[in-house]
């Protein structure tokens, strides 16, 4: 198993001042056995380490937007990238990742977020899969390698997580400064 630790530098969030900052711990589960992290043109093991690379960048990304103290465990137990590589399509002999609407992105993880006393906060295994997303409405200049992935995971991020992230902190006893 794969581990990668990424500490997140703080984030100044624009207009309030507030400053958030959130550590993640990512661990790739047998990453080899994924459902899809093929390359079209790369070898296996270098497309995977991409893949690995830019996962773990989303995650940290994600992670800034936490609370202070908060520590995020990550364990990735599946990918399935949007698109399908085809072998066949190709004249030169070189492969290609057709991106169609049935090749949806997907990821399965399971985590747990913990607070600065780490106390857990929220918990679960993830099943992730968007079947929109060529629906969704992106810039011409839109070219990033994953976008679909990344999307897919800031979607769920912010409608499920950060919810429960702020539901906690409200749930919290406040403690008198008095």
């Amino acid at each position: 198993m794969r581990t990668t630790i990424l500490l997140c530098g703080l984030a100044i969030v624009l207009g309030t001042g507030a400053v958030q900052a959130g550590e993640v711990q990512i661990k790739w589960q047998d990453p080899e056995k994924f459902t899809d992290i093929r390359p079209a043109n790369d070898s296996r093991k270098a497309f995977r380490e991409r893949v690995i690379k830019k996962f773990d960048g989303f995650f940290n990304d994600m992670a800034t937007q936490l609370p202070e103290g908060y520590k995020w465990e990550v364990t990735v137990t599946d990918v399935d990238l949007a698109g399908d590589v085809d072998y066949f399509i190709s004249r030169s002999g070189s492969a290609l990742r057709v991106v169609k609407d049935i090749y949806s992105p997907a990821i399965r993880f399971t985590h747990v977020l913990r607070d600065k006393h780490g106390e857990e906060v929220v918990s679960g295994e993830e099943r992730l899969r968007d079947m929109g997303f060529m629906q969704s409405l992106r810039s011409a200049n839109d070219n990033e390698e994953f976008r679909y992935e990344k999307q897919m995971l800031n979607n769920w991020f912010t409608k499920e997580l950060q919810p429960k992230v702020e539901q906690y902190a409200l749930a919290l006893p406040k403690v008198s400064t008095n």
